[in-house]
């Protein structure tokens, strides 16, 4: 496979080699949306810390902490204020330390690609940085966004001061203020956010200098389009995503944008989408899944920006990918917390699935069927699930233990599956019946013990 540069194992996927990515078990929960910083965020956010770590999220994506130009905190100037439109310093902390006591590791949103400035100064531009910490001048924003430093590494971000990564002094200002929200402050974890504005070669030497936990980057630019149409083929989408990833010396993982595209048109009836010409995902999680960061909507592409929508009827079917597959699983604030308790629990119940099957980041999957109205998949031996209105013949047997369920979700108000409990080697059948539930057509069986195929009692699907 030429589109990766390190070493292959015998499944044909990157080995890992980077220190940031431990166990393969990380399910994290986008913790705010573009309105939070409207209600009190700190504090709410704290109420919520018990049900967070109950539901068997890792760790919780926190909006970027410090004194920001607007209340969302994405255009940030002093950047050692941690009073913010989402709480005061003395809230933040005693959330942080009420997260970790729950073993849920805070994540900050790092935003140092751009800075507000101050005052005015070459060109007239608000380019230096007077009076607040970090008192830089022109030479610490880069040529192309009015300022004296050298030329962008990245993509500029239009409209403020984009940051100069060349300079040394910026990079060592830069890199203590991360130890200072790694050590002091309390962040276990970052993400990076507009990573295609500055080379990678820095996020690297910042993971290195200041050691969270887990990083992940937010390297999002156009899928292929013809037109208003998605391409099948998404390989250079992802290629990029993957560049950026080798770039960091695989210490960060991404956002797998390439997934969420596909997968959020996939759901309206077009899963033959959800299989490469290899056989395998087509998103990062095809390629390199124990990096890929799988995610259906964040502060930008939904919440009241709504820039780029996964299809709301169809969560429940997008939740049952990310959540039963390879990669590392992020779940959105207003899904969990703001679209009625169903969806909450339901959540809850494939994250129960995907930890008591020892499902991970790097699980082996077996694409069955991706069809128009099917896509049917094994991961790591252990879960079996559906998706679409199709049906599939292959059938399954038990081979060591006992306890087999199933659950059915479905967008068809007549949607039922029958499910049976069976004890030792399926030589007793102690329980069965019929399920039924109406929020998104999707299918999951899984059970406590090891699968192997075959002809048996229990279908693949019902």
């Amino acid at each position: 496979m030429g589109y990766m540069s390190n070493e292959l194992d015998k499944n044909n996927q990157q080995i890992d080699t980077g220190a940031a990515i431990r166990n393969g078990k990380e399910i994290m929960l986008q913790a705010f949306n573009w309105e939070s910083h409207k209600h009190d965020w700190w504090r709410n956010l704290e109420k919520k810390v018990s049900d967070i770590s109950k539901s068997g999220f890792t760790s919780a994506w926190l909006p970027p902490p410090t004194h920001s130009f607007a209340p969302e905190g994405y255009l940030p100037q002093n950047l050692y204020s941690l009073n913010s439109s989402y709480g005061s310093e003395n809230m933040l902390k005693a959330l942080l330390n009420k997260l970790k006591t729950h073993k849920v590791r805070p994540m900050a949103d790092i935003v140092i690609n751009h800075r507000v400035g101050t005052t005015k100064g070459h060109g007239g531009m608000y380019n230096r940085y007077d009076g607040i910490p970090l008192a830089w001048d022109e030479h610490a924003v880069t040529a192309c966004t009015g300022g004296k430093g050298n030329k962008s590494t990245g993509d500029n971000f239009n409209g403020v001061p984009n940051i100069d990564h060349t300079q040394h002094f910026v990079r060592k200002d830069i890199t203590n203020w991360l130890q200072w929200l790694r050590n002091d402050v309390g962040f276990q974890d970052f993400r990076f956010d507009f990573a295609r504005g500055y080379s990678a070669k820095y996020v690297k030497e910042y993971i290195e200098s200041a050691k969270p936990i887990f990083s992940v980057g937010e390297y999002w630019d156009s899928c292929n389009y013809k037109g208003s149409y998605l391409e099948y083929n998404q390989d250079s989408h992802r290629q990029r995503i993957i560049n950026w990833i080798d770039s960091t010396g695989q210490l960060a993982a991404a956002f797998d944008f390439t997934t969420k595209g596909i997968l959020q048109e996939a759901v309206k009836g077009e899963f033959w989408r959800l299989r490469d010409p290899q056989g395998k995902p087509p998103g990062v999680i095809g390629w390199w899944p124990s990096r890929a960061v799988t995610f259906l909507d964040n502060h930008d592409t939904g919440s009241t920006q709504a820039h780029w929508p996964f299809p709301s009827h169809h969560i429940m079917e997008g939740y049952t990918y990310i959540l039963t597959h390879p990669g590392i699983p992020s779940v959105f604030y207003d899904h969990f917390y703001d679209w009625g308790s169903s969806i909450h629990d339901q959540i809850v119940k494939l994250i129960d699935i995907r930890k008591g099957q020892g499902i991970n980041s790097r699980s082996s999957i077996k694409i069955l069927e991706a069809q128009q109205n099917l896509y049917a998949a094994i991961i790591g031996d252990k879960i079996s699930m559906k998706i679409g209105d199709g049906s599939t013949r292959v059938r399954w047997y038990v081979a060591l233990d006992s306890r087999l369920a199933d659950l059915a979700i479905s967008s068809q108000c007549e949607f039922f599956s029958s499910y049976r409990f069976n004890t030792c080697c399926c030589s007793k059948v102690v329980g069965e019946g019929l399920t039924r539930a109406d929020c998104a057509d999707a299918c999951l069986k899984y059970n406590h013990c090891s699968l192997k195929r075959g002809v048996g009692e229990e279908s693949l699907l019902l």
